[in-house]
Order: structure tokens, then C-alpha cells, then sequence
């Protein structure tokens, strides 16, 4: 995959935070600990998506709304899930970074597979995620 060139080269300790931040959060959705989860983002929370009828849409969240649609997402935490993520950073500096993920989660039998980009951006040497895209969520947003 050729990636978009940005100006910015990341160095292995941007790439190294980075992956720790991903394997952090991706602990926290695993034991489904939506606080967790929440803490790690930057609100009011953008999110990108498109509706059914094909046109874009966008929101922002608060983290009541976030913890709210996320427990509804991930369910009571009575079934395991397994993540397996693909991720590809695209670094616009130190402390900003366009990721896109390919995933596949399986929740008991089922397995299903999405893909989606995240913008997160560091601050104070942390990272959080401040907005989420993906297709066909914009009819709940």
C-alpha cells in the first residue's frame, strides 16, 4: 500500500505510542469497558458516516451519548468478543494521525468484517480518538 505523503516522517517512538494506545483500547473493548473506552477520546466526538438513502451525514457526541450508543453496540459484556485489526497510520505530524482500520470481530459464532478510520490526536504526549468515520451508521446518528 502506498501512503499518502504528508510532510511528516513518524519516528518509532510516535509509531511504538501509538500501538500502545490501539492495544489499550482494544483491551478495553474486549472486557467491554465502555468508560474506559470513553476516557481515551477527546469530546465533543465527531462522527462521519453516510445514511441509507446514500448521503453523508455527521454528528458530534458528548460522552453520555458515546457510552450510551457504545454499551448498545457491544451489548451486556455476556458474550466474548475477539478483535483482529489491520491498521495503517498515516501520520499528518507528531501529534495528529489518520488511521484505517480493517477489522474482524467475532461476537459467539458470528464474524464480521468493517473497516473504518479513526482521527486521533496527541495531546501532553497522550492519544486520544476525536473522530470516528465509517459507512452505514448516519441513520443512527
Amino acid at each position: 500500500m502506498i501512503l499518502p505523503q504528508t510532510g511528516y516522517a513518524p519516528s518509532a517512538e510516535d509509531r511504538a505510542s501509538l500501538d500502545a494506545w490501539f492495544e489499550e483500547y482494544d483491551g478495553h473493548c474486549v472486557k467491554n469497558n465502555i468508560e474506559r473506552m470513553a476516557d481515551m477520546a477527546v469530546f465533543p466526538l465527531n462522527l462521519i458516516s453516510d445514511d441509507s438513502a446514500g448521503n453523508g451525514r455527521s454528528a458530534q457526541w458528548d460522552r453520555g451519548q458515546f457510552t450510551a450508543t457504545m454499551s448498545h453496540v457491544m451489548g451486556d459484556g455476556s458474550q466474548e468478543i475477539a478483535f483482529r485489526n489491520t491498521r495503517t497510520p498515516v501520520f499528518l505530524s507528531a501529534s495528529t494521525v489518520v488511521v484505517f482500520t480493517h477489522s474482524s470481530v467475532t461476537a459467539g459464532d458470528e464474524t464480521h468484517e468493517m473497516d473504518y478510520a479513526d482521527v486521533l490526536v496527541r495531546r501532553d504526549g497522550t492519544w486520544a480518538f476525536q473522530t470516528m468515520i465509517q459507512s452505514g451508521w448516519g441513520d443512527n446518528l
